[in-house]
């Protein structure tokens, strides 16, 4: 059995053992990812994740029959302990990569330690763990990314043969949690990988064998820390012909870039969330503590790992379940700091700015979708389950209703019936909070469209209005705020023809005028106990225009 890291108390846990082609995944507290994914990415069930890493690791056609499909060959593998005696304290894998054995995955044991098998000529990827009999002695992991079976082959597995893993934080009472070694292997246009789940500290790694081709094998390590003030998430990830033998870090303070995820309470509900952290790139395995909100929490991680995520989920009540916010693909550098705040006012509709993102409208035939969220944070971070109170979304073509859609705050979908082009009103509305802490946010879009051939963008901007407030999601009563004012979408830059933004401190009762100057506007903010709204009049550069509405937006203190 692999050593099962440290559990710490989390707010969920997903799933059990997972056993896929070329993984091994014990039970464990974190989300674990095979690649990357959605950008809401809650931890993946049993079956779910087993079917993503299976789908990952089998990516190519079988390979066309021929005679040298029946041709086998004896492999012999031996496993040897620390003393150089015999063990059956191990746990193998032999996994087809190309030729004929490429559809090949064997977990041979023997108690004699010694274990035979037939396997068609090919190239396969062999990884095992030999286990000490010592408590607390770790694990040997040998990865051999290259074994070319085209004749009868031992190999002999020897803990001997490993060098520890020593990768440690410059915090010193930080303690080990768990971590993830990886081994990728590509060839042939085949891609398999095994990796081990393990303590963070107390491993030994060796590789195996020839080298593969150059920049064919990739193989990362990542193991997580927790300290008194903050925690570690310590990754490293290498391109070679070869698996790691030993590896040793021991980053400074300096080295380390910090993320820190900050939680709002806009509810005043108090209640333990949790916040995460892992790399972006690469299957690999998150780091989760609990928050309790309105509070932070900091991790200080590696940028030789490249690009970090994180993550914040909200207590969860018997009436809502937990929300997920993600801020994903972070850019990090040592000595720098980046500050994410989730489930913070104001909120209201947010479009996603990364490349390639689908679109928040689309026309497709006589088919018209919406799917913005309505709901985005102060951040723009998308919640996974909006909580509202009520939603709806309507469509008019030429003044005349085609329909209405309830619930799923901004997700709609429409059947117009005339390919004809007309001119569409689409509004969107969602309420939400309860009291003085109700909201209501409402988005209105108008603009040309007629039937296409393909699915095509529809022209939907938004605005965001993004105030400086506490945690709790209030700002200095009887104040001047400066409240930035950002375009999404179409509009946004020299694609905006015109923005008129109205201020209301009385509920919506009476509006306004806010000048928007150098990006921002500026609101005097009424008394304590007082709200803030604000409306915006939107045209981009061909006519499409959005009136958008966020009632009681924050309030003073």
């Amino acid at each position: 059995m692999n050593e099962t890291p440290t559990q710490r108390p989390t707010p969920h846990t997903p799933g059990s053992d997972v056993q896929a082609i070329g993984s091994r995944i014990p039970d464990t507290p974190s989300a674990i990812r095979p690649g990357k994914g959605s950008r809401i990415r809650p931890a993946l069930p049993a079956l779910a994740l087993a079917a993503a890493l299976t789908a990952t690791a089998f990516t190519a056609p079988p390979a066309p029959a021929s005679s040298a499909r029946s041709e086998t060959f004896t492999l012999t593998l031996r496993h040897l302990d620390r003393k150089g005696a015999p063990t059956d304290a191990y746990s193998t894998r032999v996994v087809g990569v190309s030729g004929a054995g490429e559809s090949v995955e064997e977990s041979p044991h023997d108690p004699s330690g010694t274990v035979t098998l037939r396997l068609p000529r090919g190239r396969y990827l062999l990884d095992s763990e030999v286990h000490s009999p010592s408590k607390g002695a770790g694990t040997d992991w040998l990865v051999q990314p290259r074994l070319d079976l085209d004749h009868d082959t031992t190999v002999t597995l020897d803990a001997r043969a490993t060098s520890p893993v020593d990768v440690r934080p410059p915090e010193p009472g930080a303690r080990p949690e768990h971590a993830m070694s990886f081994v990728e292997v590509r060839h042939d246009g085949r891609t398999r990988f095994a990796n081990l789940m393990s303590s963070a500290d107390g491993l030994r790694v060796a590789h195996l064998g020839p080298a593969a081709e150059p920049g064919s094998v990739t193989a990362s390590f990542d193991s997580y820390w927790v300290g008194e003030r903050a925690d570690y998430g310590l990754g490293y990830r290498f391109t070679s012909g070869r698996a790691l033998t030993g590896f040793v870090r021991r980053p400074a303070a300096g080295d380390l870039a910090t993320l820190k995820v900050r939680a709002a309470d806009r509810d005043g509900a108090g209640g333990v969330g949790s916040a995460a952290v892992q790399p972006s790139e690469g299957t690999t395995v998150s780091l989760t503590t609990g928050l309790t909100r309105p509070g932070a929490a900091t991790f200080h991680v590696t940028p030789e790992r490249g690009a970090w995520d994180l993550s914040y989920t909200t207590p969860g009540t018997p009436e809502a379940p937990p929300n997920v916010y993600e801020a994903p693909d972070l850019p990090v550098r040592a000595g720098a700091t980046t500050v994410h705040t989730f489930d913070n006012a104001v909120l209201g509709p947010a479009l996603d700015p990364a490349p390639g993102a689908a679109p928040a409208g689309v026309r497709d035939g006589d088919r018209l979708a919406l799917d913005v969220p309505l709901l985005a944070d102060g951040e723009g971070h998308t919640p996974s389950d909006p909580v509202f109170r009520s939603a709806a979304t309507t469509l008019h073509r030429d003044g005349v209703l085609v329909g209405t859609h309830r619930g799923d705050p901004g997700r709609a979908s429409f059947t117009l019936g005339t390919p004809a082009q007309a001119r569409y009103r689409l509004t969107a509305t969602a309420l939400h909070g309860t009291g003085t802490r109700a909201g209501r946010t409402t988005a209105v879009w108008a603009f040309d469209s007629a039937a296409t051939t393909t699915p095509t963008a529809l022209p939907l901007s938004v605005v965001r209005f993004t105030p400086p407030l506490d945690l709790d999601d209030t700002a200095p009563a009887d104040a001047e705020l400066r409240v930035p004012v950002t375009v999404q979408g179409p509009a946004a830059g020299s694609g905006t023809r015109s923005l008129r933004v109205r201020v209301s401190v009385d509920g919506g009762g009476t509006w306004t005028e806010a000048p928007v100057v150098n990006g921002a506007v500026t609101v005097r903010n009424p008394a304590a106990g007082g709200t803030v709204s604000f409306r915006a009049a939107l045209t981009d550069a061909r006519g499409n225009t959005l009136d958008q509405t966020l009632g009681n937006a924050y309030r003073t203190r």
